[in-house]
């Protein structure tokens, strides 16, 4: 069996920036790419930044049992692992690097104990998410008002994680993420 490294934040926080950065650190690293219901953002690409089917296919999913967690994040909006999507990646020798939110890491985790190191990415504080967050300019007001509440219940959920990661300095961030994955995939345990 493989390894998994979950990282986890409020959206704002900087998890995707990170993971992506890891990702250029090590090649024995794969992303995991997650289902989701929700439309594309700008331009990205089915299967590669997420696999993007409809509403009826992922509850169709659901009642085959294929996620290992699955979870409607916003009202309406799924997002899930696909039990295949880890396979696939393992098959090829990798560890799974998971950019997930703070409830589906917490279900990867209990799922997989002590394969899995479960980092949750602290912003500075919840006024930092917002600006980072409305800086984007991806969400509408509304989507934006239901991202700052998710964000508020989120940031609750830290202690539950393997590793508290502040990221107040994404360079620092990104170099303490750098230590901690490379001890992961050195433990041989």
């Amino acid at each position: 069996m493989g390894k998994l490294l979950i990282f986890s934040a409020p959206s704002g926080a900087g998890k995707t920036t990170i993971v992506h950065h890891l990702l250029t650190k090590f090649p024995e690293l794969e992303f995991s790419i997650s289902a989701t219901t929700r439309e594309r953002r700008g331009d990205e690409v089915d299967a590669q930044d997420y696999y993007f089917i409809s509403k009826e296919e992922f509850l169709h999913r659901i009642a085959k049992k294929q996620f290992v967690e699955f979870e409607e994040v916003y009202s309406g909006t799924f997002y899930g692992t696909l039990r295949q999507e880890i396979e696939r990646i393992w098959e090829t020798g990798k560890t799974v690097i998971f950019d997930i939110d703070v409830e589906g890491g917490l279900h990867l985790k209990r799922k997989y104990q002590e394969q899995a190191l479960a980092i949750f990415v602290q912003p500075p504080s919840l006024e930092v998410l917002k600006q980072r967050l409305t800086g984007r300019g991806t969400d509408s007001e509304e989507k934006l008002k239901e991202r700052f509440a998710k964000a508020e219940k989120e940031l609750n959920y830290a202690p539950k994680f393997d590793i508290i990661l502040k990221n107040f300095d994404l360079a620092t961030a990104c170099n303490e993420a750098e230590q901690l994955v490379s001890d992961f995939l050195n433990d041989k345990a």
